[in-house]
């Protein structure tokens, strides 16, 4: 693997040094970089995985927050231009999927090259706007969402001292994703591969579907049961998808 720029944004948790293709996933509101050490185990040895670990969470917790998408995105962008010299995919969940949205277009802009594919988990298409504020709501709404969702470990919803370290960088994620507002520009030529629960509250099967007008690219729409964070129960499939579709091209 190449010298990475900045490794204080990119985790890889399992050296592989014989895969030609590195899989970098970016991850949900409130999330880390460990979000995707199950993915990294069940991709080894054939896809190498890089995650990222944005400003203000876990080891980088006294990092000042990042609370905008284009901010996210420039910085992940930056710290993984050593990479993209390479075959790479990208694969987002929830604030994680418009975040890789984003680093695709730099990609393609200041580079001339799109990733190999574009995996987007458990989010609407950037041109698809909800009015949302919560990120401008008391931490009880907050809190409530989080439990909505059941991506949040119950004994950290429960214990105040906890409650207090995580809260601030969720809501700066929440301040990121729904402040967002689709730039229109040019799309992107790369294949989507859009991945949902179906019971997932923050995207339809109709908001999925419109990531096909964000590529000239193929598009696939894959639907699990399941909630927003239906990847718990399901690894195995979503492995199988990214697998199907990235090996076949490095073959």
């Amino acid at each position: 693997m190449p010298e990475l720029a900045d490794d204080l944004w990119v985790r890889r948790f399992h050296s592989v040094s014989q895969s030609r293709m590195t899989l970098v996933c970016f991850p949900h509101a409130g999330g880390a970089a460990t979000f995707f050490h199950p993915l990294s185990t069940a991709l080894k040895p054939a896809i190498q995985v890089a995650a990222m670990q944005y400003p203000g969470r876990q080891d980088r917790r006294h990092d000042p927050f990042l609370k905008s998408i284009d901010g996210l995105a420039d910085g992940c962008f930056s710290a993984l231009r050593p990479l993209l010299d390479r075959p790479v995919a990208f694969f987002g969940h929830s604030m994680g999927a418009t975040v890789a949205f984003e680093v695709a277009r730099r990609m393609r802009q200041e580079i001339g090259n799109a990733p190999a594919t574009l995996f987007v988990s458990g989010r609407r298409a950037p041109s698809r706007n909800r009015k949302e504020s919560l990120h401008t709501r008391g931490d009880e709404e907050l809190i409530a969402e989080l439990k909505v969702l059941s991506g949040t470990n119950a004994r950290l919803l429960a214990d105040p001292e906890l409650l207090g370290m995580i809260l601030p960088v969720i809501r700066a994620d929440y301040t990121a994703v729904e402040t967002y507002r689709f730039e229109p520009g040019p799309v992107l030529d790369c294949p989507i591969t859009a991945l949902i629960g179906d019971r997932d509250p923050q995207v339809t099967v109709d908001e999925a579907q419109d990531w096909s007008r964000h590529t000239t690219g193929a598009f696939k729409l894959r639907k699990f049961s399941g909630g927003h964070f239906y990847l718990a129960d399901h690894l195995r499939a979503v492995v199988g998808v990214i697998t199907q579709q990235l090996l076949t091209r490095t073959c």
